[in-house]
């Protein structure tokens, strides 16, 4: 009998209650992005800088097996990219990776990778509701994995925005426990780690604001702890001056919204209905958030205006780019969960916030030696979870809705061995360390897995090469459009190479504009790609059609 009231005793801890609902929480978040990774045999997804990410956290760990912090980037020369100035800024990233780069198959290693930093950051978020003792928690985990279609998409690239979650959660867990001197590694990791350390110092100075509205006072500590952090991280940094140059230029651009080129479409924002049906739970969650929030009792309002301020902020940030999508919907929901929390408990506890004066009036009709069968608390009590239950139908539809769809956008991803025969042609055929012309900047990563024993003229953002060399760009948008009737000579003589890769779904007006100059052959061509040489002399062609030399077409140049 003393051991049965032992182990009882063990199960009404509140270390087994949290036990009991984090464990099967991170059993069914992971059993849910491993299927999300997974729908795709391809290095996940949309875009395919995951495959660089790989390629660059192997090489990494040659460099530091060779006794290098970091290895010369060599493969860009024409771009901001160079030698010279190149700048890893997901370098901790990469780091993290390297484990997964030990795989057999370095695709697999990563997907793996991919599949547990995104359960992390997920978790991390419903951590977080449990540790601050969120009423009906389970209800919010599920909202957390339906907030989004794009949010869990964007959640299985192999990126580092799962790290920046959990960066995050951690800093704000901090901030709202008044332990500000943890920022500062906390600061210094996220800085090495991934260039959105920004928003860790936003939800630092939020933190001051709400402080200075609900206690009328100046805390100074968490703004000064995060700067030393993360300027901490800035400089003592592999690539330190130059990050400071990097992390400047796309700040300017993409803040300002003006961009000298085509850039990735993540950097476009959604129309409005795009933006209202992908993410419709978390639009309900913010516009739940505002209702619920109550500022009558400044002190008790401060978590829930903290996260109201922070959402807001992110909100209109995914609003003008989408690739907030990763950021705004979770913390949407964590507002949500904060903003409800006082009314959720109230259910059950409404007399305890009654007047004393009331209570003392109240107190023969509380006293009954034998209490109704059903008395008003565990009515309202019933109806809380009825509504609950209610809720979680809803969101496990929305749920169901949007793994559906992920699944679907997933299995859309090119195969993986997309590219790999005209890399593996150039692989065989073309000395080694020439620049190959490729005709897509965002082709590059898939390029760099396949063949990283060429270099290339653009790519993982067109921006670099007008950066370093804006004629040189404008020319390069003019050739792969298709608008320059002879671009063999310009591609051999102002680019330096005399090999074109490009793709065969995007560039029809090039490669047409290409083989009716003269100037080139097609020495390898498959359904995905075509490698063309450009050739020393022209040859003599038949003669063009008036739809060939007709320059006002457009034709899309990357994503």
């Amino acid at each position: 009998m003393t051991l049965v009231r032992k182990l009882r005793g063990v199960f009404k801890s509140e270390a087994a209650r949290r036990l009991l609902e984090l464990l099967p929480a991170a059993v069914a978040i992971g059993l849910i992005f491993w299927r999300l990774q997974f729908s795709t045999r391809s290095i996940c997804c949309g875009d395919y800088d995951g495959y660089y990410h790989a390629m660059w956290s192997r090489m990494l760990w040659d460099s530091f097996h060779s006794h290098h912090l970091r290895p010369t980037f060599i493969w860009l020369p024409l771009t901001t990219l160079n030698p010279r100035d190149y700048v890893d800024h997901h370098w901790l990233f990469h780091v993290f990776q390297i484990p997964f780069t030990w795989f057999r198959d370095l695709r697999l290693g990563v997907k793996v990778a991919s599949t547990i930093f995104a359960s992390l950051a997920v978790f991390s978020c419903y951590w977080l509701l449990v540790r601050y003792r969120i009423r009906y928690v389970f209800v919010w985990l599920i909202a957390l994995l339906a907030c989004s279609a794009p949010f869990l998409y964007r959640m299985n690239m192999a990126k580092a925005p799962p790290f920046a979650i959990i960066y995050l959660i951690l800093g704000i867990h901090f901030l709202l426990q008044r332990k500000y001197w943890p920022l500062l590694p906390l600061g210094f990791l996220f800085t090495l780690t991934y260039d959105m350390f920004v928003l860790l110092i936003a939800a630092a100075f939020i933190w001051v604001v709400v402080l200075g509205w609900s206690e009328r006072t100046f805390v100074w500590r968490p703004i000064l702890w995060i700067l030393l952090g993360t300027v901490a991280g800035a400089v003592i940094n592999p690539y330190f001056p130059h990050n400071f140059h990097l992390f400047y230029e796309h700040l300017k651009i993409k803040m300002t919204g003006e961009y000298s080129v085509k850039v990735g479409g993540e950097w476009y924002p959604y129309s409005t209905w795009e933006f209202l049906g992908n993410s419709l739970v978390a639009c309900v969650a913010m516009l739940t958030g505002y209702i619920a929030f109550d500022p009558a009792d400044r002190k008790h309002s401060q978590h829930p205006l903290f996260f109201l301020l922070l959402s807001s902020v992110l909100m209109v940030m995914a609003a003008r780019w989408r690739r907030i999508a990763e950021y705004w919907p979770p913390f949407a929901i964590i507002f949500a969960a904060f903003a409800l929390q006082p009314w959720l408990a109230g259910a059950r506890s409404i007399f305890v916030h009654l007047p004393a004066d009331v209570l003392e009036e109240l107190r023969p009709f509380l006293d009954h030696h034998e209490p109704p069968k059903y008395g008003k608390e565990q009515v309202k009590e019933f109806l809380a979870l009825f509504g609950a239950a209610c809720v979680a139908i809803l969101l496990g539809a929305a749920l169901l809705f949007s793994l559906r769809q992920t699944i679907k956008d997933i299995r859309e991803s090119e195969p993986p061995n997309y590219f790999k025969g005209g890399t593996q042609w150039v692989r065989a055929n073309v000395p080694p360390g020439d620049i190959i012309f490729n005709t897509d900047w965002d082709d590059f990563p898939r390029l760099f897995f396949f063949d990283p024993t060429h270099r290339y003229v653009s790519g993982l953002d067109p921006t670099y090469l007008h950066d370093q060399n804006p004629e040189l760009s404008n020319l390069y948008e003019q050739i792969t459009l298709g608008k320059e009737k002879d671009p063999g000579p310009l591609i051999r003589d102002r680019f330096g190479a005399r090999y074109v890769f490009t793709d065969n779904s995007d560039h029809s007006r090039f490669s047409t504009r290409a083989m009716n100059s003269g100037w080139f052959e097609i020495v390898y061509e498959d359904r995905d790609c075509t490698v063309l040489h450009v050739l020393d002399q022209k040859k003599e062609t038949a003669p063009t059609t008036e739809e060939d030399e007709d320059e006002d077409g457009e034709e899309d140049n990357g994503n």
